[in-house]
């Protein structure tokens, strides 16, 4: 917002903004843990700033600073991955290393519904037919965030060095799952 905005106008929606996620936060204080690892740091915080913002500018301005600091988060991450990927071996480690965080980071105890498929050598493929982004930014009434934070898997991993991410839609896009298919080349 400190970009796009006066600082007064900034600082005054940070304090709006900061309010709203105090709310936010105590109306779902008894949430698992797994699923305040997204909440907490992502979700809410972007609901809470989103909203706010959207009261005193147009929609798609408030929009677009949710998606420019997520394209930024992205970006910084997919360079240091890249950077990784391109030791020898890294690729197909790092496609290995999928069954376990995704079930860690991604699983039933993060809020999420998966299809986890059989696996694959140089492969990895999961759906998830049910995410903790696309419920709770839709039970705060801000359902069109959900496709940025989709979007921030193909920022992520769909330019990596040796390897082939394939995503054929999502929840927050429409689709009845958020397919994951990721493969070394």
């Amino acid at each position: 917002m400190d970009r796009q905005l006066t600082l007064k106008r900034s600082n005054f929606l940070w304090r709006k903004a900061t309010k709203r996620l105090d709310s936010i936060l105590d109306q779902y204080k008894d949430l698992p843990k797994g699923v305040h690892a997204h909440t907490d740091s992502r979700i809410f915080p972007s609901a809470a700033i989103y909203l706010t913002a959207k009261e005193y500018i147009p929609a798609e301005k408030a929009y677009c600073i949710i998606e420019n600091a997520a394209i930024k988060n992205t970006t910084e991450l997919e360079h240091k991955l890249a950077r990784m990927m391109k030791n020898p071996g890294m690729a197909g480690l790092f496609v290995r290393m999928w069954d376990p965080v995704s079930r860690r980071m991604f699983g039933e105890s993060c809020g999420f519904k998966n299809v986890f498929y059989p696996k694959e050598k140089n492969a990895y493929r999961m759906d998830i037919v049910e995410c903790p982004y696309n419920r709770y930014f839709t039970e705060l009434g801000c359902t069109e965030l959900t496709k940025i934070f989709c979007e921030n898997d193909d920022r992520m991993y769909g330019n990596l060095p040796g390897l082939m991410f394939i995503r054929t839609g999502t929840l927050g896009k429409g689709a009845q799952k958020c397919d994951f298919y990721l493969k070394k080349c």
